[in-house]
């Protein structure tokens, strides 16, 4: 059944096109959420990781102490840091891809309103669905990534501990 153009101008005039393209809005404005502080994880891991060279520097100009030890920390360190860039890129691009197909979505609605019939009605809906996977999956992804941060922090903490051990145990032995 043919829409007249009236009964289109009528469609694309209603709210109903508007208020149909709430949903995915809301879901586009969590994953720029999402992305944003996603994109800062990154941002802290470069930092870390060019601390990391300054520190490989010192030891290599030969100015650090401990630096078989330093050494041995920064590769096991530095293999973190490359595998948590690796899921957060992951996590980004899925972010990326649901915020996609959410936009898709929204105009699909839009769409499906204005012009569509009830037998289209479906695929707007999908593409959400699918959208909602990559979201879904980003947010695994960036859970498993929280895990390898803790044991890096951890890492961390246990390297200071034994650079401290170590200092009391050289000026006692002094």
């Amino acid at each position: 059944m043919a829409l007249n153009e009236k009964e289109i101008l009528e469609a694309l005039s209603s709210t109903r096109v508007l208020t149909s393209m709430i949903t995915p809005a809301v879901l586009i404005s969590a994953c720029g959420s999402l992305i944003f502080s996603t994109a800062a994880r990154l941002g802290r891991i470069f930092d870390r990781v060019n601390s990391y060279k300054t520190e490989l520097e010192g030891l290599i100009a030969a100015k650090l102490p401990y630096p078989e030890e330093r050494f041995a920390y920064l590769e096991q360190q530095l293999q973190r840091q490359r595998v948590r860039a690796r899921l957060i890129q992951r996590s980004l691009a899925a972010l990326y891809t649901a915020t996609g197909l959410f936009v898709a979505s929204s105009l699909g609605i839009a769409f499906n309103v204005a012009f569509g019939s009830a037998a289209t009605s479906w695929i707007p809906t999908a593409i959400a669905l699918l959208g909602g996977l990559f979201l879904f999956a980003s947010c695994a992804i960036l859970l498993y990534e929280s895990r390898h941060n803790l044991a890096f922090i951890n890492r961390h903490l246990d390297f200071i501990d034994y650079l401290s051990r170590s200092s009391r145990d050289r000026k006692g032995d002094s």
